[in-house]
């Protein structure tokens, strides 16, 4: 069925965009004296802004960087990923996360997700490791898999415990993926204290700081560790494989030398950048908050629509709510996910969808030749998944226009099935 809106020529009552910045005048001010002090790539506020996050997630050293996905790549390759190798992926994640395997010339085995969070699903992890190890997977190819990234979708944590582990039986290391889980935490139940994402859960442990990220730099990331042989290396590898950086060999009566030890990247996080970043960092807790006030508001606006499932909410989390995604009960209405994405955009209400799982990208069609197909739980929920606007800031008439809007278009495409049950739940 092709959505028609009577109204789609005139501009909506109240226009909702899927994602506004919250910039305080704070850091406004620290991006101008930033300016004014002269220095504006890597130095001083970087490693400010490394010394704070480091604490505030518990880890015990932190790398500023350009990107999520450069934190991601720094990370395998200071644990030695190489060709031959393979690692457990999530399916259901953004490029990035199985990209940087690519890079170093090794294999992702992408796993299906939990159906409730979308999280990796270890069950199938099991499954896809057997797989390898009988020669199912790939072939007369062989590979040793020697790590494991599960991806915080959402900002709703897994266990880590239970991938920790998980990696212990496998002899597997872990990386973990946080780039929506800033702040979050979990617990494996109430009489365990919160463990923070980073807070020694993984070998090294990656953040976004992408526009529209929990905080932000505009653009940027961050890879934390406890161990300081792989913050070195990581450090040394996001500028060049040089042995000092220009803060150090210019500051302080340092030598002006350095040495190339390594063939690295420019992967650096600028001190512009994280002059915006050390403001957004005092106030992540406040901006988790007012996040998970408006899921609650959207929680109880669209509890009685039959229409859609809610985000699930696992037990001992503290979540992040970096996303809000609902899914459509396609049985129950008479148009597709993408007719009701484009609905709602003719309706004022910026939305986006996460994400089109990897094993349905032509380039890992192709790399996997149609062997990696089974994988069912997200082959089902993408079709159904619409990400709402939650983010800081957020007026009341903007989330009610959002809400009110999802109920319009439900009732307007209810089906068959869905007008049965509401006549059924009347009686």
């Amino acid at each position: 069925m092709t959505v028609t809106n009577q109204n789609s020529m005139a501009e909506p009552a109240v226009s909702v965009p899927y994602f506004r910045p919250s910039i305080s005048e704070a850091e406004v001010a620290e991006v101008v004296d930033c300016l004014r002090s002269g220095w504006l790539t890597t130095g001083p506020r970087t490693r400010q802004f490394e010394t704070q996050f480091a604490e505030a997630v518990g880890a015990g050293h932190a790398v500023a960087v350009n990107s999520c996905t450069a934190a991601l790549h720094l990370a395998v390759e200071a644990l030695g990923l190489k060709s031959g190798q393979a690692v457990l992926v999530p399916t259901f994640t953004f490029a990035a996360t199985a990209e940087v395997i690519r890079y170093q010339g090794a294999m992702p085995i992408l796993v299906d997700c939990d159906p409730l969070t979308q999280n990796i699903d270890l069950a199938d992890a099991e499954k896809k490791l057997a797989d390898v190890a009988a020669g199912r997977l790939f072939g007369e190819a062989t590979y040793e898999v020697v790590g494991i990234i599960p991806v915080h979708v959402g900002g709703s944590m897994i266990d880590m415990d239970r991938v920790a582990d998980f990696a212990s039986r496998h002899d597997l290391w872990v990386v973990e993926d946080a780039a929506h889980a800033l702040p979050a935490a979990y617990r494996a139940d109430a009489s365990r204290p919160w463990r923070r994402a980073g807070e020694n859960t993984a070998a090294v442990t990656c953040y976004s700081f992408y526009a529209n990220k929990t905080i932000t730099t505009g653009e940027g990331g961050m890879a934390v560790t406890g161990d300081a042989d792989l913050a070195e290396r990581m450090r040394c590898m996001s500028l060049h494989g040089l042995s000092q950086d220009a803060w150090n060999r210019h500051s302080g009566g340092a030598s002006w030398d350095y040495r190339i030890v390594a063939p690295g990247y420019k992967y650096n996080l600028t001190d512009l950048a994280a002059s915006i970043g050390l403001h957004q960092l005092e106030r992540a807790e406040s901006m988790r908050q007012e996040r998970e006030e408006i899921s609650g508001f959207y929680r109880e606006a669209l509890a009685n629509v039959a229409e859609l499932e809610l985000p699930h909410v696992a037990e001992n989390r503290l979540h992040s709510w970096h996303l809000f995604p609902i899914r459509l009960c396609l049985d129950r209405l008479t148009i597709d996910r993408n007719e009701f994405f484009q609905a709602l955009r003719e309706s004022g209400v910026g939305c986006s969808v996460h994400w089109r799982p990897l094993h349905l990208h032509p380039y890992y069609e192709e790399t996997y030749d149609g062997e990696v197909c089974e994988l069912p739980a997200a082959s089902e929920v993408w079709p159904r998944l619409i990400s709402l606007p939650i983010f800081p800031g957020m007026k009341t008439e903007e989330r009610e226009h959002v809400a009110e809007t999802v109920r319009r278009l439900c009732r307007q495409y209810a089906g068959s099935v869905s007008t049965a049950s509401a006549e059924s739940e009347k009686q």
